[in-house]
């Protein structure tokens, strides 16, 4: 007997059958509805890797089982690709699975709407979003468009500050001493980080503990502060007497444990100190 498509219709309605009931259509949940189908889809691999190869195996093992948590039926359903399935989700696919690697060529995956099965597996895929995602041009546009409205409205700001604002956020963000520059030199450096991190300088900008902050980095400038044991410890340098204010926890910004200890009940005396001394 030939077997040509008329041949294979049969057994595949017969193998739906037999899974789903005779009077039962296939379900499917929710989200699957959601996918837009009928289209070519591109996706690139995050944070913008490129190398000349990256494999993402068409299905789970034991040790690292390749799941999706399907909300409506409220369990772990396993994903496998199969290029000759109609269905990404293995309890839907027969027992003549042809599994293959799926693989990423210069960070990029292009799959044409003729195969739906490899669109539904990378959107389902546990790594979608964090190792790859969709290409999508209207959210890449948005996202570009609000990054350089951020950049703009940073500038602008930088731009309009006065010398003095200008000198406290430098002592923050480029941990310079403001005072060896001129002021030409000062705002080209400051738009120049700008335009590098507009959303940090922003954020600087609105921290209501700005002035301090900027103050206690001149604690340290004018060696009324000190580090010592490699970074490890804070110290009060007074005029006739040293003494160890803080010990820095590993990974913690040292300016901002400074600020918050400073404005503590306990060390309120010694930022009224700091100041007497800075203003000598």
């Amino acid at each position: 007997m030939r077997l040509g498509s008329e041949q294979l219709l049969p057994v595949h309605r017969l193998i739906l059958t037999g899974y789903w009931g005779r009077n039962r259509r296939p379900h499917y949940p929710p989200s699957l509805n959601k996918i837009e189908m009928n289209t070519d889809k591109t996706f690139r691999l995050t944070q913008g890797a490129a190398p000349l190869c990256f494999m993402i195996p068409g299905r789970g093992s034991q040790r690292k089982p390749l799941l999706y948590w399907d909300d409506e039926r409220n369990e772990n359903r396993v994903l496998r690709y199969a290029r000759n399935q109609k269905s990404p989700f293995e309890d839907e696919q027969d027992g003549n699975a042809i599994i293959e690697p799926v693989i990423f060529e210069d960070g990029m995956l292009h799959v044409p709407k003729t195969n739906p099965v490899l669109q539904e597996f990378l959107h389902y895929h546990p790594m979608n979003g964090s190792k790859y995602e969709e290409v999508n041009e209207e959210r890449d546009a948005g996202a570009e468009v609000e990054l350089i409205n951020l950049e703009v409205d940073a500038l602008v700001e930088c731009k309009n500050m006065s010398i003095e604002a200008l000198e406290h956020v430098s002592r923050i963000l480029l941990g310079i001493d403001p005072s060896r520059l001129t002021t030409s030199e000062l705002r080209r450096d400051m738009l120049i980080y700008v335009r590098r991190e507009p959303e940090t300088f922003m954020r600087v900008v609105n921290d209501p503990d700005l002035k301090l902050q900027s103050k206690i980095q001149r604690f340290f400038d004018d060696g009324l502060l000190s580090f010592r044991r490699n970074k490890t410890e804070i110290w009060f340098n007074g005029p006739t007497k040293k003494r160890k204010l803080l010990t820095i926890p590993f990974g913690e910004d040292p300016v901002a444990l400074a600020t918050s200890y400073l404005l503590s009940d306990e060390g309120l005396e010694t930022l009224r100190a700091l100041d007497t001394l800075l203003e000598e």
